[in-house]
């Protein structure tokens, strides 16, 4: 069963369907441009926190080395531990005490020296065979010789971390060489100092910015976490951290910035500070729920603002399809009386839109239907009851645009040609007269022998443009003198020309029972006849009636003529032309 719908119906229709196409579009492209600024904006921070959290990692690790090498490369130290390396086994523990003051004097000028902020808890100072020469804290081991840290401090200066009771503490181990020793010697020492790692906690557990997932965490080259956890207790030295920023960094001397897994499973926002000659990475990370939580809010928000709007619009449409639908269900309501031979129904529907000009034309074909029928009616009644008469004058006359078509030497140029040839001769001339007479809305009433006579209805309210529509009608006709030779031609018949006259004013109309054009008769009509001969070849003239409602034409030219007719009966003519236009 095909469904129907009213033209209202379909009007709302078609809002919605526009409303939430347009509605749809105008979200999506607005929640991917938000969703690329709030995501962009959000890594751009992280990228911030990593880069500057980074960079003074970085600066304090590298400063510790450098304190620490200001220790190592004391000439009192260097010194010292040169003597120690020589003693003998027998003698060590011995000159190692006599020293101990010695070590503890230098050791405290360095601590006043760079101060105590550093957070400086214990040193060793280690010979090159592994034995301790000096330490602050008690000597649990005395044979360093393949100690990790021993090994790689005797060949750089470098930072690493260890577990304490209270978490972690950093190591700082640099090398001693001796004062005269030159580049691509062997130290003669190493010097391992631990320090409390508050400054790095600060740096590292300061979250301001990071909402409420946020945090940043150290992970060294072993892929453990050297900081604490927002989330899990006791995760330093413990919690593995195998995740793709740490991979590049270690692997590959990469940073990374994107979503993926952290060390919970949890997917993140995060950006890395690669610090591998350091051995660590750092990682600032924000939960990706938290990241996308303004764009499912503007998502929301969206999604509220479209259903109002929709609603709205369709409120609106609804109202507009009933000011539209009730005057075309009245011109519909019209129509099916009028069908049902009710042609007294108008709809009067004044609105000043396209519907307003159709219940008008509606009614103006009301209005001629009815008088069609009316005057179809008067006419039977004529042939009825006065079968004998066929033209009859009527009581009332009109002003009329008058103007006739006439064939110069048309006897002469017919006398040669068979009946079939002047039939097309005229069957030529004449149509092709007609449709243009027609085309610019004149009537044609009847064609005298090798003339054709026509008229245009004036109407006072619409006199100035019919006036223009019979001028320009007229030259027109003069114009398509050489498309009618070229019919003629074409059928191998003989080129003549032609004379177009007319005149306006006051005709007397006779209505025949045979047919439904009026005839014409009076003065005007006999002064169209006139004049005619007073046209140019294919040329145009007019009477002087005409020309005093016509002359304030600019785009028509008039030339005075005086011919023996003009004098002969006092009534002036002129010939009409176009204005040629200036480019």
């Amino acid at each position: 069963m095909a469904i129907s719908f009213s033209l209202d119906k379909k009007l709302i229709l078609l809002v919605m369907i526009v409303s939430v196409i347009a509605l749809s579009v105008t979200a999506y492209l607005s929640f991917t441009y938000a969703d690329e600024i709030l995501k962009e904006r959000q890594g751009e921070q992280l990228f911030g926190e990593s880069r500057v959290r980074g960079d003074t990692l970085r600066l304090l690790f590298e400063s510790r080395i450098e304190q620490n090498k200001i220790l190592a490369n004391d000439p009192m130290i260097r010194i010292l531990t040169a003597e120690l390396n020589q003693v003998s086994e027998a003698n060590f523990e011995k000159i190692r005490e006599e020293k101990r003051r010695i070590f503890l004097t230098q050791v405290q000028a360095f601590q006043e020296l760079i101060g105590f902020s550093i957070g400086f808890e214990d040193v060793k100072i280690i010979g090159s065979n592994g034995k301790i020469l000096f330490t602050l804290g008690r000597i649990t081991n005395s044979d360093f010789l393949n100690d990790p840290l021993f090994k790689k401090g005797m060949t750089q200066s470098f930072v690493d971390f260890e577990p304490s009771p209270s978490g972690k503490k950093m190591i700082v181990v640099s090398p001693i060489f001796s004062e005269d020793s030159k580049k691509g010697d062997e130290p003669i020492g190493v010097i391992i100092s631990r320090m409390r790692t508050v400054a790095i906690d600060n740096i590292l557990l300061n979250r301001s910015g990071l909402g409420e997932t946020g945090e940043v965490y150290i992970v060294n080259d072993g892929f453990l976490m050297l900081s604490e956890s927002r989330f899990i207790d006791n995760v330093i030295f413990t919690q593995k951290v195998d995740t793709i920023p740490v991979q590049k960094c270690f692997r590959e001397g990469k940073e990374h910035i994107g979503f993926y897994p952290d060390y919970r499973g949890t997917k993140i926002y995060g950006s890395s500070y690669c610090a591998n000659d350091l051995g660590f990475v750092l990682l600032a990370e924000i939960d990706e729920a938290e990241t996308v939580e303004p764009i499912l809010i503007l998502q929301d928000k969206l999604f509220q603002t479209g259903l109002l709007i929709t609603t709205g619009m369709a409120i609106i449409a609804f109202a507009l399809s009933k000011t539209l639908s009730r005057p075309l269900i009245k011109l519909k309501n019209a129509a099916n009386k009028i069908a049902s031979g009710n042609f007294d129904v108008r709809t009067n529907i004044n609105t000043t839109d396209e519907i307003g000009e159709l219940s008008f034309a509606f009614d103006s074909m009301a209005q001629k239907l009815q008088d069609s029928l009316i005057e179809i009616k008067q006419k039977e009644d004529v042939i009825k009851t006065q079968e004998d008469i066929l033209l009859q004058f009527s009581d009332y006359s009109e002003n009329y645009c008058v103007c006739m078509v006439d064939i110069i030497n048309s006897t002469k140029i017919t006398s040669n040609l068979s009946e079939t040839q002047t039939s097309e001769f005229y069957k030529i001339f004449l149509n092709s007269i007609a449709i243009i007479v027609r085309k610019f809305d004149g009537i044609v009433v009847k064609n005298i022998g090798d003339a054709l006579l026509f008229y245009f209805p004036v109407i006072h309210s619409e006199q100035e443009s019919t006036l223009k529509k019979c001028l320009d009608c007229c030259i027109t006709i003069g114009e398509s003198h050489d498309d009618i030779s070229f019919q003629l031609k074409q059928q191998k018949l003989p080129v003549f020309d032609y004379r177009i006259s007319a005149t306006y004013g006051i005709v007397r109309i006779a209505k025949t029972s045979t047919s439904s054009v009026n005839d014409i008769f009076g003065t005007t009509v006999n002064r169209c006849a006139k004049i005619n001969r007073e046209a140019p070849p294919n040329g145009f003239v007019i009477g002087q009636d005409f020309y005093n409602n016509a002359k304030v034409f600019d785009e028509f030219a008039f030339e005075k003529i005086k011919t023996d007719i003009s004098v002969e009966h006092g009534y002036e003519s002129f010939i009409v032309t176009r204005k040629k236009t200036k480019n």
